[in-house]
Parts: C-alpha cells; sequence; structure tokens
C-alpha cells in the first residue's frame, strides 16, 4: 500500500513549500481539496491554474491520486436538486474529472452534496443510479472514477453503508464507477469486519485513514487503524491509504501530518 495525504492538512492556497517536505515523510501521493487550492473551483478554475498546481506537485517528487471534498464551495449543487441545479451539478462534475484528470488523478471521492432528506430510500436510490450513468457516459474517456463516499449517520442521510454504495456501483455497472471506504464511517456503520471488506474487494480503489473529527492519526480510540490495515492485506488491497486530516496547528502544519504518517506505515504497510 502506498500512502497519500489530503491537502486538507496544509495551509490552504499557499502550501507549495510544505507539498516539498512531504516525500521526506513516506508520502507519495496528494489527494486534492479542490476548494483548498482555488478560491473558485467552477467557473474561474481555469487550464492555466490546473497546470500550475500539477507542476507544483510534480516538482515536490509526489503525484495526485485524486480528488474529495468536491462540494466544499458549491453547497447549492449536489443530487435531489431541481433540474436546473441537477443539470448544473452534472456539468460541475464532468469539469472536475477534466481537472483530476489534468491533474495527473484517477478518483473523485463524494462526501458531501448529496442528503435525500424527504426523498424516499427507493426513489434516490433510483435517482443516484440514473444520474451515475449519465455521468459515466460523459466522462467515460477521461480515465477517472467517482466514489460515493459511505459516510456516518452524522454526516450524510444517504449512502451510509459500504454494501450500500456497492450495490449502485454494480447497479450503474460502469468502470467510471468505484468503491471508497472511510475508517471512521466503518465504525460508526459497524462495518469494521472482513466480510465488508471482501464484499467490496473487486471495485475497491481508495481507502480513507482518519479519526473522528478529522483529526491527526492516533492509536486506540473509536478507530483500529491496525485492524483496518490487517484487513486491507487480507484482501490484497495494494492502492493508497489516504491520511485525511484537517490542519490544527497553524505554525507547523507538518508536525501533525509526521506523527499520522509514522502511524499509517506501521499500521497498514
Amino acid at each position: 500500500m502506498k500512502i497519500a495525504v489530503s491537502n486538507i492538512a496544509l495551509t490552504a492556497f499557499h502550501h507549495a513549500r510544505e507539498l516539498a517536505r512531504l516525500p521526506a515523510l513516506g508520502i507519495e501521493g496528494v489527494e486534492v481539496a479542490p476548494s483548498r487550492v482555488w478560491r473558485d473551483t467552477w467557473r474561474g478554475l481555469t487550464n492555466a491554474a490546473v497546470a500550475r498546481y500539477r507542476k507544483a506537485i510534480d516538482d515536490a517528487g509526489l503525484r495526485v491520486i485524486g480528488l474529495h471534498s468536491l462540494f466544499f464551495d458549491q453547497s447549492r449543487l449536489g443530487l435531489f436538486k431541481a433540474p436546473m441545479e441537477r443539470a448544473e451539478t452534472m456539468d460541475f462534475l464532468e469539469h472536475l474529472s477534466k481537472a483530476c484528470r489534468d491533474l495527473g488523478g484517477r478518483t473523485l471521492i463524494w462526501g458531501g452534496g448529496r442528503k435525500c432528506g424527504s426523498v424516499p430510500a427507493a426513489a434516490a436510490r433510483a435517482e443516484a443510479i440514473a444520474f451515475m450513468g449519465e455521468l459515466a457516459r460523459r466522462v467515460e474517456g477521461h480515465g477517472t472514477c467517482f466514489c460515493f463516499e459511505p459516510l456516518g449517520p452524522n454526516d450524510s442521510d444517504f449512502i451510509n453503508s459500504a454494501r450500500d454504495s456497492l450495490a449502485i456501483v454494480e447497479a450503474v455497472a460502469s468502470p467510471v464507477l468505484k468503491v471508497q471506504l472511510d475508517a471512521k464511517a466503518l465504525v460508526e456503520n459497524q462495518e469494521a469486519t472482513i466480510d465488508v471488506f471482501k464484499a467490496v474487494r473487486p471495485m475497491l480503489v481508495h481507502f480513507h485513514a482518519n479519526q473522528p473529527g478529522l483529526c491527526p492519526l492516533a492509536n486506540g480510540g473509536l478507530v483500529d487503524h491496525a485492524a483496518m490495515g490487517v484487513m486491507l492485506r487480507q484482501i490484497g488491497y495494494d492502492g493508497y491509504v489516504s491520511i485525511e486530516q484537517k490542519m490544527m496547528n497553524k505554525t507547523d502544519p507538518l508536525a501533525d501530518v509526521e506523527k499520522s504518517a509514522r502511524l499509517v506505515k506501521e499500521c497498514y504497510r
């Protein structure tokens, strides 16, 4: 398994120097939250801006593995919207898929922007399948894939289960839709079991190592990272384990990243 870190752990908009220090910590990849790099991730995001960020990543000896936190600055978009917002959401995700491709990444992790509210469960699932089928046709030439991130009940009311995510992937039946797992959500949803890992293995392309509140990783507590690492090895997962944590130390953000990277090397490799 290879180690990546989300740029939400780094200084917003200005973290080129921090990127250059990551390889010394054993980190090989960066997972990009677009709003952590660009103040406008939609109409104002140019090809030149994407190319500049890729150069900063390349110059640091890293690679972009994909995007996440897709809707952080676009809260009016998402699933279960009126027709006009639905159409714009489709355009926005096609735009992000192109940005991911141009950055050299593959995965786009869809966490927020999908609360179904009063929409019945069966109707919500049908809408998600139809939406992803259409999106898949539009981005199939990009070499990217989308993953609905299974989240705990406090974070989402739609796709809380890894098995639910897998069922939608199987219904869409396109290489554009895959499965991602999230350590804290697995615990919150009582899915931190080898049966779940085995069930999603054929479609699993990404793993978030995190803690509740997205604080720096630590031994003990709610999430047993050593056990997560054992199960990933048992299913033969050899993709990226991405550290997902917020920047909490403004003076030296990499102090926390270094501690988390050390734990990931101990538990996941």
